[in-house]
């Protein structure tokens, strides 16, 4: 269920691994390991955290590209929705503290001040935050897709919360997406997605995309994936990268 690679002195790393509960697991890994003389297997202490609850402890408002994302406890009575984005955070990712989110919320904001977003297609949506804020921003119709239904939860809870409408759909990406019909998609996801269905993304023929997700030792790999598309504009933060594609005329 996951993995942390830890420092164990000269020549050794501690693998601290989670597994599901399993009365045999015991077994199987030593199994496994058998063919690794020197691999020590123990159990650990998993300890009883809510860790939903422990982020939400420190989570407080800030501003980023324009915007003020707030969590649900500090919205102030009456305050208005513009520029205003409540995130609840939790296990879907999305809250606008990731470099990666607010290199996209930098460039929606900017491409909405060279003229309408209309149709936007945010694919991997996650907390649905970059979506929100495409109708903040005066999209004309908001469609947010993802895989995990955990994802969409996140993404309808925060629609709720920002009285924004969006269209939520279950999806593997783009490969059930009708062509045409998008006018800006957004894609903060894994670099090995925009790369490796890179095809499936530009197939969907929207003039202006935006990628995120990737750090700047990435941007090769993914300029040559959309190198027909057009010249990217690059933005960093930090070691993070994103790219805005707009289509050349045909």
């Amino acid at each position: 269920m996951g993995i942390e690679v830890r420092p164990a002195g000269a020549h050794e790393v501690t693998l601290l691994a989670y597994f599901p509960e399993d009365s045999v697991l015991q077994a199987t890994l030593t199994a496994a390991l058998a063919p690794l003389p020197a691999a020590r297997l123990q159990p650990a202490e998993v300890p009883d955290v809510d860790w939903v609850a422990r982020y939400r402890e420190g989570f407080r408002s800030f501003s980023v590209a324009g915007f003020r994302v707030v969590p649900p406890w500090e919205r102030q009575d009456g305050e208005a929705d513009a520029d205003l984005l409540v995130v609840d955070p939790g296990r879907a990712f999305g809250t606008g503290t990731h470099e990666s989110t607010r290199l996209c919320l930098g460039f929606l904001r900017d491409l909405a001040g060279r003229g309408p977003l209309g149709r936007v297609l945010d694919l991997g949506t996650g907390s649905g935050i970059l979506a929100v804020a495409a109708v903040r921003l005066g999209a004309r119709a908001v469609t947010a897709v993802d895989l995990d239904p955990e994802a969409l939860l996140a993404a309808r809870h925060h629609a709720r919360l920002n009285r924004a409408g969006l269209r939520l759909v279950r999806g593997d990406l783009a490969a059930a997406l009708r062509p045409s019909s998008f006018d800006l998609i957004l894609a903060n996801i894994a670099v090995p997605l925009l790369v490796e269905r890179g095809d499936e993304i530009a197939a969907l023929t929207a003039p202006t995309i935006v990628l995120s997700g990737l750090l700047v030792s990435d941007l090769d790999a993914v300029r040559r994936t959309y190198a027909t598309l057009g010249r990217p504009e690059v933005r960093t933060d930090g070691e993070w990268a994103a790219v805005l594609i707009q289509r050349d005329a045909a």
